[in-house]
């Protein structure tokens, strides 16, 4: 076997694992800083925090006696505050409880409070829930949203060109239909037969005039999904599918028709990309359970592609506030499309695939990664509402474990007994480490 030509699979992996590990570490650190800094700032203090687990490679200790440390496997992380057993504050270490004074057994994770507590163990899912929104939000500022009027700004290379159009016209409409807005575009656009050529009444620079152009949406590649069968046949953004099985293809729609109308074969695809010469590629769509904005899911045949118009629409900038919201609203999306995707699964209505394990994790950290930088944030933001939505749930060990007996503790106004505490922690375990084992399978299965 030639050692040279396992290089770039290598390099490939290493680059998935770097993406990987970034991700993690940057979702770890936000939400175990969520639990350091409201536990500081309700009294608790935290003796350890720590990025990985393992052997340490690095620590120091800050005037507040916690000790901050890098340890070397960077799959997770924990804060261990003052009186803990264990990393997971699953239970008091009764020697330590024992030597401390009433007033140091306050600043503990068990002396304290039960709303400091409380506090404490939801801020690290919430902390998540605000990094996504901050991620979201950014994203937002700086890509800007389209004016409400539709208005050309950049153009995209098409095999056949733009025709008359230009930079700057604002559409007024399409084939003497009016599009006064960007609903109304798409509408249109969706409504008329496909043509090589169409007729644009615009505004140009004050003057009203007539311009030739492409179709709306034109077969032109937008966006390639991570882990997508377009993105392994080696398609790229702006790469335009003139043919599918010798069928011309002249629009998006005309695309999405053929591909729908496959049902999962095999695709032959002539490609034009820009600057290079015409080439063949042979896919098979994969079948993929899409979450819809109503609730619910549709389940369809795809090869991984998104389209857009044949221009970049003029942008205004984005306030923060309405960026912050339009976040919030992503986040929303996500929480409610990844509750229904899990209802969906348990009742059997779509694949268990769609629960992928670390393997697949990191596979599309790596793709997400090499879409661009832009990409990787948004997929940041999408895996962090995930975290913060898992710890959220209901099962011991993890947050929402843990705050549905702090709810019994304030309902019945003592905690559940020792006894119980320590069965359902090890049953929680143990379903955790199931569900892991499960998505790992999934990894290697689908």
């Amino acid at each position: 076997m030639d050692l040279l030509t396992l290089l770039p699979s290598f390099g490939n992996l290493l680059y998935t694992l770097a993406a990987f590990v970034v991700a993690l570490s940057v979702i770890v650190t936000v939400h175990e800083y969520g639990h350091y800094i409201i536990g500081r700032w309700s009294g608790i203090h935290a003796e350890v925090f720590s990025l990985g687990f393992g052997p340490v490679l690095f620590s120091r200790v800050d005037r507040r006696g916690t000790r901050w440390q890098v340890a070397a496997l960077p799959f997770g992380g924990y804060v261990k505050f003052l009186g803990d057993a264990n990393a997971a504050s699953a239970g008091a270490d009764e020697e330590t409880m024992a030597h401390l004074t009433a007033s140091e057994q306050r600043h503990t994770m068990h002396g304290a409070p039960l709303w400091a507590r409380a506090a404490t163990v939801a801020a690290g899912p919430v902390f998540n829930f605000i990094l996504s929104i901050a991620l979201f939000a950014a994203i937002f500022m700086t890509a800007g949203v389209a004016t409400d009027t539709p208005s050309v700004g950049v153009t995209h290379a098409l095999p056949g060109g733009i025709g008359e159009l230009q930079s700057g016209d604002e559409i007024r409409a399409i084939e003497g239909r009016p599009t006064p807005d960007y609903p109304a575009l798409q509408e249109i656009a969706d409504a008329l037969p496909t043509l090589d050529r169409m007729q644009y009444d615009v505004l140009r620079a004050g003057v009203e005039t007539t311009a030739e152009g492409p179709a709306v949406y034109p077969a032109r590649i937008a966006s390639v999904t991570p882990d997508s069968a377009a993105m392994a046949a080696g398609l790229r953004e702006g790469d335009v599918i003139l043919s599918i099985n010798g069928a011309p293809v002249r629009s998006f729609a005309e695309l999405q028709g053929i591909v729908k109308a496959a049902g999962g074969t095999s695709l032959d695809l002539r490609v034009w990309r820009e600057d290079a010469p015409e080439m063949n590629v042979t896919l098979t769509p994969k079948r993929t359970d899409l979450p819809l904005r109503t609730g619910g899911f549709e389940t369809r045949f795809l090869i991984g592609i998104g389209g857009g118009f044949f221009f970049e629409p003029v942008t205004r900038s984005v306030g923060p506030l309405e960026a912050l919201s339009d976040g919030a609203g992503q986040v929303s999306f996500v929480v409610t499309s990844s509750l229904s995707a899990l209802t969906h699964m348990i009742t059997g209505a779509i694949s268990s695939c769609n629960l992928r394990g670390p393997l697949g994790i990191a596979e599309t950290s790596g793709a997400a990664a090499s879409a661009g930088f832009v990409d990787f944030i948004w997929f940041l933001a999408v895996l962090s509402t995930a975290v913060g939505l898992m710890n959220l749930f209901p099962i011991p060990v993890l947050d929402g474990g843990h705050l549905v007996f702090h709810a019994w503790e304030w309902a019945a106004g003592k905690p559940p007994p020792d006894a119980v505490m320590r069965v359902l922690m090890m049953a929680g375990l143990a379903l955790v480490l199931a569900l892991m084992v499960f998505g790992l399978t999934n990894d290697l299965r689908c």
